[in-house]
């Protein structure tokens, strides 16, 4: 059967399969084909820890359906080691090999470390060398309390990047008066983050959440990144049935 391309993309950080799972995916070929035979995206995370060739994600994105969507997440040699100040060579070393990915590419993650306050100087210049480059979807995951203000906001609105919908949230009583059109949702897993996985009532108001959010948004991710204990496959795989996807 032919799937055709959703706005909404429910998936895992990774696409390690564990021996619990494996009935829910074919039995033949490579863990990324398997997986991509059931769910619609994946984020890489490896990309943060280390650059990879440009014929590794030609590679990954030969192994996938033609609707299949990656999102990948900004190497932290940017964000936590720059600081994102002064990445124009890493910056479009990271593009020209993530680039590989071709249509397929649907999203990059910026997520920041919990130390790095917000500065709107230092964020527009990022912001604006970034777009400079690409049009992709953005989606950034501050952890510290500066970036949740209304100047912070307005800022990632000028540039179309999109506040990571996190849980647990970095910081309590988060609202945010618009979005852009990406909506990203990111799982890690709670009570014990990586680890602990979800019990139905919260899965039923992310189902809920996503559902009240398709007329808005251009694209919707949810990605479960409770991996640790092999929580994530399970809970993805729950709510692609809540929303009968």
């Amino acid at each position: 059967m032919t799937r055709h391309l959703s706005s909404v993309l429910i998936g895992c950080a990774g696409w390690s399969l564990s021996s619990k799972v494996a009935a829910e995916f074919p039995a033949v070929g490579t863990h990324l084909e398997r997986y991509a035979a059931v769910f619609s995206t994946v984020e890489i995370n490896s990309s943060f820890y280390r650059s990879h060739q440009a014929k590794t994600y030609a590679r990954w994105r030969n192994s996938v359906p033609e609707d299949f969507r990656f999102s990948v997440k900004i190497p932290r040699t940017i964000t936590h080691e720059h600081r994102l100040r002064e990445t124009e060579h890493l910056l479009d070393q990271f593009l020209l090999e993530a680039g590989q990915l071709e249509e397929k590419l649907e999203c990059l993650l910026l997520q920041l470390p919990p130390s790095l306050k917000f500065s709107t100087e230092e964020a527009a210049d990022f912001f604006a060398l970034l777009r400079g480059r690409t049009r992709m979807a953005v989606a950034c995951e501050p952890r510290h309390a500066s970036w949740f203000s209304h100047e912070a906001e307005e800022l990632m609105l000028e540039y179309a990047v999109s506040f990571v919908h996190a849980d647990p949230p970095p910081v309590v009583d988060i609202s945010r008066s618009a979005e852009p059109r990406t909506l990203y949702i990111r799982l890690h897993g709670a009570p014990e983050i990586y680890r602990s996985a979800y019990n139905d009532d919260f899965l039923d108001a992310v189902a809920a959440k996503i559902m009240k959010a398709r007329d808005q948004a251009d694209r919707i991710f949810c990605i479960f990144d409770n991996t640790a204990e092999g929580a994530a496959i399970p809970d993805a795989l729950s709510l692609i049935r809540r929303l009968a996807l």
